[in-house]
């Protein structure tokens, strides 16, 4: 094997455990995601069960159980129940805090105009909710808890929303996990501001120079996880005891943590290392070779693998177990549903989460303040926002923060498993009955996204009357050989036809498709678009990041520019735009072709694309 075939295939393997601009197969996390709705939703049960049974006493006594340390005559213990809800929780709203700032540093919140409906349909489901909660409960001593209908439990709004199974879901998806993000910021806002206890001045300073230190760390060279986990646990101490709730300090150490898309040095740096400890196994390339993989990617998204499993897996089921045990003897039930509070909160869910969110969302479509993702319908929205009104995890968590009578705790925590029954109820029915009122039209017919001359990449004449759309794949040996029936297709109509060309990565197939779709897009910004398409079709059995920066600089980018492109949202958007589209036209293979915007079927040779234009034009 040359030196050359061992660098291709170290980065083919090391492409693999990079992020998803590197190709990852972005189902993974769906299905860990559903599968901790589903561990969520049986310790839930096991706790509703449990606080029933005939051992309902054994859950109270184990719950309220004592623990601590003790030094000399120093003592430190908190029950069972505030160890999970003070401590373990505070992983919870570290993990919640990484996705926050890699949300605003990285991912979907970057781009202020793809940003801008969640962002402002998930303030509307945060304050109307307490407004309608508040409406039920206005001046009598229940007010206080108008924070347990603010939230949207995450995990459980992506397992409901695999379990309904709405026809491609990703647009949708994306648009909540967005509406989610936004949603528990606002929630730990409410946290700090509202539900924390009478405040100490001294440990708090002590909190704020840990914070200034926290910062600081990024800038040593080396043991820099163990010194994050000393001053974490000083951050909660310092919180614990200066009267602001201690979980806070997951979310102010994760927002101080540093993240960034994998770079080309460091990623070129891991291969090198990995190539030298292929040639000459030994410790210290071993050694190498692990530290340069890890600091090719950011220690927030390593923190995100590393610690979201136990906080899925562990944390969260734990705090189920030991928050949703309430007593549904007759005489709660019945106390429930006379209850003020329980409706507030079940109204607060239900009707304040759907109308809040949807009817921001017409409200900023209406006004022109932004846009909806192609494909992305009011009504997809409005059973999501239906689906927004599961509100479990910070929930349950704040009326242990607001109520300190039990009897008013467990009437809420009937309040909050209606409504969460409610609201996937609802969510279901939505999706069912407007798809059945009004079913979607035959998939993939007709193109769903009309040619734009700002945003796609053109050959010919932009106004001319045929149009020819190609969804390709850079990978595919048939999308290559589809270039020369382009070509003269092109030349038989000239100025009268329009050609585009959008993205459908097939990654399952095609490992590097993404990349190299990734890699036109970054090339387009300098003008070389359809250039550097043609160099990668032309080495297809090359398409490794050494090799598409090789491409990049043979057309006459600026490899640097291009280095720092390919980084970008915008980049990363224009292909996962491209690809949504065809998911929502259910296109399985490339290259598909639309002719004036209609689907084409059968061959694509020159003289078959040719004779379809041609019946267009009569």
């Amino acid at each position: 094997m040359t030196e050359s075939q061992q660098s291709t295939e170290s980065g083919s393997r090391l492409a693999k455990m990079l992020p998803r601009r590197f190709g990852n197969d972005p189902t993974a996390p769906r299905n860990g995601e559903n599968t901790a709705a589903g561990m969520l939703l049986l310790f839930t049960v096991i706790a509703i069960v449990w606080a029933n049974s005939p051992w309902a006493q054994t859950y109270t006594d184990f719950w309220g159980t004592e623990v601590g340390l003790s030094f000399g005559d120093a003592h430190v213990g908190m029950s069972m129940k505030h160890l999970v809800n003070d401590a373990l929780m505070a992983f919870f709203f570290f993990i919640v805090g990484l996705e926050v700032t890699s949300q605003f540093k990285i991912g979907e919140l970057t781009d202020r105009a793809r940003a801008v409906v969640p962002v402002l349909a998930a303030l509307a489901g945060l304050i109307l909710p307490a407004v309608v909660f508040l409406l039920f409960n206005f001046g009598g001593e229940d007010a206080v808890a108008w924070g347990v209908v603010i939230s949207t439990d995450t995990a459980f709004l992506v397992g409901a929303l695999a379990i309904i199974g709405p026809k491609f879901p990703a647009r949708l998806r994306t648009f909540l996990l967005t509406l989610a993000v936004v949603d528990d910021v606002g929630a730990l806002l409410v946290i700090a501001l509202f539900y924390s206890d009478e405040v100490k001045l001294g440990p708090l300073v002590a909190a704020v120079v840990l914070l200034v230190a926290l910062a600081l760390v990024r800038r040593l060279p080396a043991w820099r996880g163990p010194v994050y986990a000393v001053l974490a646990f000083g951050l909660w101490v310092a919180l614990y005891n200066g009267g602001v709730h201690p979980t806070l300090a997951g979310v102010g150490v994760a927002l101080l943590i540093p993240v960034f898309t994998p770079q080309r040095q460091r990623v070129e740096a891991a291969v090198e290392v990995i190539r030298a400890f292929r040639q000459s196994p030994n410790s210290e390339y071993a050694r190498d070779a692990s530290r340069s993989l890890r600091e090719s990617i950011s220690i927030n998204e390593r923190l995100q693998t590393g610690f979201g499993p136990y906080v899925s897996f562990l944390v969260l089921p734990l705090f189920a177990l030991a928050n949703a045990g309430v007593r549904l003897d007759g005489e709660t039930v019945t106390a429930a549903m006379s209850s003020t509070l329980t409706w507030g909160i079940i109204a607060g869910l239900v009707i304040g989460k759907l109308v809040g969110i949807t009817g921001a969302t017409a409200l900023v479509q209406r006004f022109g303040l932004g846009q909806l993702a192609p494909g992305l319908t009011l009504r997809r929205i409005a059973g999501g926002a239906a689906l927004s009104g599961i509100g479990f995890t910070i929930s349950l968590f704040i009326i242990d923060l607001a109520i300190e009578d039990p009897v008013k705790q467990d009437e809420a925590r009937v309040g909050v498993l209606a409504a969460s029954v409610a609201a996937f109820a609802l969510g279901w029915a939505i999706f069912r009955i407007t798809d059945r009122i009004s079913p979607p039209e035959a998939v993939g017919a007709k193109l769903i996204r009309p040619i734009s001359p700002e945003r796609d990449h053109i050959r010919g004449n932009p106004d001319a009357p045929l149009t020819l759309v190609e969804y390709g794949d850079y990978e595919c040996p048939f999308c290559s050989r589809a270039t020369g029936a382009i070509d003269q297709v092109r030349e038989y109509f000239g100025d009268r036809l329009c050609y585009v060309w959008r993205h459908l990565p097939l990654e399952k197939v095609h490992p590097r498709s993404k990349d190299a779709a990734l890699a036109a897009e970054a090339a387009g910004l300098q003008g070389k678009y359809f250039e550097m398409g043609r160099t990668m079709f032309e080495f297809q059995d090359y398409l490794e990041w050494e090799h598409l920066y090789r491409y990049a600089d043979s057309v006459g980018c600026d490899v640097r520019q291009f280095d720092e492109d390919l980084q970008s949202s915008k980049v990363l958007h224009r292909v996962e735009d491209d690809a949504q589209d065809a998911e929502l036209m259910d296109l399985q293979a490339v290259p598909t072709f639309f002719v004036n915007g209609k689907r084409h079927k059968g061959p694509w040779d020159a003289a078959s694309l040719i004779r379809a234009l041609e019946s267009e034009s009569r």
